[in-house]
């Protein structure tokens, strides 16, 4: 099974992503990941990617598509994959498509982990981390027992700047705004297939499985 997983941040797709590989065996493919990879190995086009990356750039398409190619061409990929992170824009998605045409494969679904905006803030704003050990909390999710105290040991609990409310709502709305036309993209293609991710994270999982058993 060939899948690209999307969602927007919040939305809990690293969790369905870890569920996905367990269970179906194929390899869970990232960009950074891919970028590390190619850096450590050293392949020409990691090489490349690494000089932009050093310089705080943003890594061409060109090179991204590049180093894509060359992880899906591997032979862990031969069974199925599932793609996270790319692509980003309906260019690297007709290029995925491409790549896929020439590996003789096709997309299976498209899977996006779809939230509403008001819940994503609600997950993104309550987070909580203690400055002493660094456990993680979240003030609905999992509370403390006692507020601003960490339950493991007894240090102060803050929150990022990254997670406070005004930072996560321009976070999501550029999120919306670069995977609105992806998504418009896939289900014109008739691949996207959206999941209620404001479930259970058993039951956003058990929906997702349903999806996929008939690809077996």
């Amino acid at each position: 099974m060939n899948l690209v997983l999307m969602g927007l941040p919040g939305a809990g797709k690293g969790t369905q992503a870890e569920k996905i590989v367990n269970k179906y065996g194929i390899p869970h493919i990232s960009t950074g990941d891919m970028f590390r990879a190619a850096m450590k190995e050293e392949t020409e086009l990691g090489l490349k990617a690494k000089s932009y990356m050093d310089k705080g750039e943003l890594v061409p398409d060109e090179v991204t598509i590049g180093i894509v190619r060359e992880r899906l061409s591997k032979e862990d990929c031969e069974s199925g994959f599932l793609l996270d992170g790319f692509p980003r824009t309906v260019p690297q998605a007709e290029a995925l498509e491409e790549i896929l045409n020439d590996l003789n494969k096709k997309i299976d679904y498209v899977i996006n982990i779809d939230v509403d905006q008001d819940i994503l803030m609600e997950r993104l704003t309550g987070r909580r981390i203690c400055k002493n050990c660094g456990a993680t909390y979240h003030l609905v999710f999992n509370p403390p027992a006692k507020e601003n105290v960490c339950d493991r040991c007894g240090g102060e609990l803050y929150q990022r700047a990254d997670d406070n409310a005004e930072t996560v709502q321009t976070r999501l709305e550029v999120n919306i705004k670069q995977s609105q036309p992806l998504l418009n993209f896939y289900e014109t293609k008739g691949y996207l297939r959206n999941i209620d991710g404001q479930q259970d994270i058993n039951k956003v999982f058990a929906d997702v499985d349903q999806l996929l058993g008939g690809l077996k």
